[in-house]
């Protein structure tokens, strides 16, 4: 870190201390030329991203989104609320690791599925269906198939 008083490139941290509700950290230097102090603080660079939707539509990622889609199809299942918070962190966390600034929708419709099919069967059947659209008996049996399969 640059000394603010003579530009020597080398200081020392004397104190780190959490700021701002844990989101910042704020740093006592002593620069080893000129002996002064000064302060810096260290944030987190929160990019957000985009989620660009079967319209071409884009919208800021929402967790609580995908929160309230994971909730309904879980509803009157036996899938506590401190599994459906693990699943929505897993799948931010997943969103974020991309590092794109742009996600569609249709990867995180594919996160929320693998979630809930580790989760709950039904709850994976009822997201499913709305989100591949199951126009008919079939296609709705097509799916029920794939997963007898993957269970053998």
């Amino acid at each position: 870190m640059k000394c603010i008083f003579c530009g020597c490139e080398d200081s020392k941290v004397i104190d780190s201390r959490s700021a701002d509700e844990g989101r910042t950290i704020r740093r006592r230097r002593e620069c080893v030329n000129c002996g002064k102090r000064f302060t810096t603080y260290e944030t987190i660079e929160d990019t957000p991203v985009l989620v660009v939707k079967a319209s071409g539509a884009r919208q800021a990622y929402d967790a609580q989104k995908v929160k309230n889609g994971i909730i309904k199809a879980c509803e009157k299942r036996p899938v506590s609320m401190e599994k459906i918070d693990k699943a929505v962190d897993d799948i931010t966390k997943k969103v974020y690791n991309t590092m794109d600034q742009e996600i569609s929708s249709k990867q995180i419709g594919e996160m929320v599925m693998e979630e809930l099919k580790s989760l709950d069967e039904v709850a994976y059947v009822r997201y499913a269906s709305v989100y591949r659209s199951f126009t008919d008996i079939d296609s709705f049996m097509k799916e029920l198939q794939k997963m007898m399969e993957n269970r053998k």
